[in-house]
């Protein structure tokens, strides 16, 4: 039995391990391992750990790196890992409430998750009162398996599915001990409404996802069930299909779109895209890769809504200007800064139409910029949540100027600035005057779940009226998607 010391800041801890295991696998048993957005391919270098002992000698992915990085080092023999200390995120976890009939689930005490791709947050409830009692959030800790669904899918049909779901299941765990203190024992917690994607909540619950791996990614379980888990009644809402899942379902119950006569649109701008429009009684729904450039992951200096994150860039007297989260040193810039940044860029003219640049970097402050790679990220997460927008819109016949209501759902979608949205073709600019941040809605969604018997009855109406629009191998979404790539409006002809 041989002993890995982790050491992170003031902490230290003691790992043991037999064989020859790489750096991350020893790490993850733990659930201390960094983010693999590249999902382990030692392409990102988001992993990078500073490694003495008995150790393997660096591959070639790790000498491109300039460092050593835990998905790609082994350890042969007892030694030592110093990880960085991690950053508080700031993750969103506040909604928009709409007024609703109390009528809880079963227990005094509940909570509502969201399980995203990329992060976790709960909220606690007095199920007597309807009233909120505390809130926790985190990162995904899946992440440090892969970024994207399709990586963690892959990762579950290569066994690593019970890692996966004892990642989330502990997390979610520490997330109730947090929520609970100076409240209530976690055990008095009896009952959890849980959103998420369908991959996030077959990995939840233990499901092989081989149905979601390959085409035509047929889900062989949609949810709408509850199920008994860790000694509580656990509500896994109805998802509408193998990629539009009860994360969506739960934001449209939260936005009430599918209640208005007005034409609406929900968007869910993340690792992935979901696209929802309400016209006429009718709800066409829709998802796109738009991969994780919009969390900060897979960009060279980026980073999560964390303290130093340049979240704000913009031009002053035609320089740039950027600020920080906390107004403190940069150390990377977070989704919406970097919608921002690829803006301000375009609008001096160091990015062109194409996304070429001549410049190998682009500075924002403090020794962060953005690389000409990084601009490409954007443009291929920007291109395929507009192509999805526009196949959606006109699938339904429909132009921008004909939506009354933008509703932008997410982290992400909270803190974007529309305005650059427009600039860089990521929204339509018909759309710009009538769009509404409304926060996390998927746990709002949960919430609503919880608290109201009725609402439950809503969500099964919603799943089961959606109609999926697919874009894989959808000519018109191919021919968006290719146009989208120019930085441009992205309005509809």
């Amino acid at each position: 039995m041989s002993r890995l010391l982790v050491r992170r800041g003031a902490q230290v801890r003691a790992l043991e391990f037999t064989g020859t295991p790489l750096v991350s696998e020893v790490l993850q048993g733990a659930n201390l391992a960094p983010a693999q957005p590249c999902g382990g391919r030692g392409t990102c270098g988001k992993c990078a750990v500073r490694l003495s002992g008995a150790v393997s000698a660096p591959n070639a992915a790790e000498e491109r790196a300039g460092q050593r990085l835990s998905c790609q080092a082994r350890l042969l023999g007892d030694a030592e890992v110093e990880l960085p200390e991690a950053r508080a995120q700031e993750i969103e976890v506040a909604g928009v409430a709409r007024p609703l009939h109390l009528n809880p689930l079963a227990g005094r005490y509940g909570a509502a998750v969201d399980i995203g791709t990329t992060t976790l947050a709960l909220r606690l409830y007095d199920l007597h009162s309807g009233a909120a009692l505390g809130q926790a959030s985190c990162w995904n800790p899946q992440g440090t398996v892969a970024a994207d669904v399709m990586g963690r899918i892959g990762a579950a049909l290569d066994g690593k599915g019970t890692l996966l779901q004892a990642q989330v299941r502990g997390a979610i765990d520490e997330l109730l001990r947090t929520a609970c203190s100076g409240v209530c024992r976690p055990e008095e917690v009896e009952t959890l409404v849980l959103a998420g994607n369908t991959t996030m909540l077959y990995l939840w619950s233990g499901r092989d996802p081989v149905s979601l791996s390959a085409a035509p990614f047929a889900a062989d379980c949609l949810f709408g069930q509850t199920v008994e888990a860790q000694g509580r009644s656990a509500v896994l809402p109805p998802c509408m299909n193998a990629f539009v899942g009860a994360d969506i379902t739960c934001a449209v119950l939260a936005s009430g779109l599918a209640e208005s006569d007005r034409v609406a649109v929900l968007c869910d701008i993340g690792t992935n895209g979901e696209i929802a429009l309400w016209k006429g009684g009718e709800l066409l729904v829709t998802s796109t890769a738009a991969g994780p450039a919009f969390e900060g992951a897979g960009i060279s200096c980026g980073c999560g809504s964390v303290p130093g994150a340049v979240d704000r860039v913009w031009l002053e007297n035609g320089r740039i200007a950027a600020r920080t989260i906390g107004g403190q040193a940069a150390v990377g810039v977070c989704g919406s800064g970097l919608i921002d940044a690829v803006a301000a860029y375009l609008q001096t003219g160091d990015i062109d139409e194409t996304g070429a640049t001549e410049e190998d970097t682009l500075p924002l402050r403090d020794g962060v910029a953005l690389l000409p790679k990084d601009v490409r990220a954007v443009q291929l997460a920007k291109a395929a949540i507009a192509a999805g927008l526009e196949t959606l819109l006109r699938n339904a016949n429909l132009a921008p100027e004909d939506v009354d209501d933008l509703y932008i759902a997410g982290g992400f979608g909270s803190h974007l600035h529309i305005p650059s949205a427009v600039t860089i073709g990521l929204l339509p600019a018909a759309l710009a005057a009538k769009a509404r941040a409304i926060g996390n809605a998927s746990l709002e969604g949960a919430s609503r779940l919880l608290l109201s018997r009725e609402e439950g009855e809503k969500a099964r109406d919603i799943a089961a009226r959606s109609r999926h629009v697919a874009l894989g191998g959808n000519p018109m979404f191919n021919e968006r998607y290719i146009e989208n790539m120019m930085f441009e409006s992205s309005d509809c002809d």
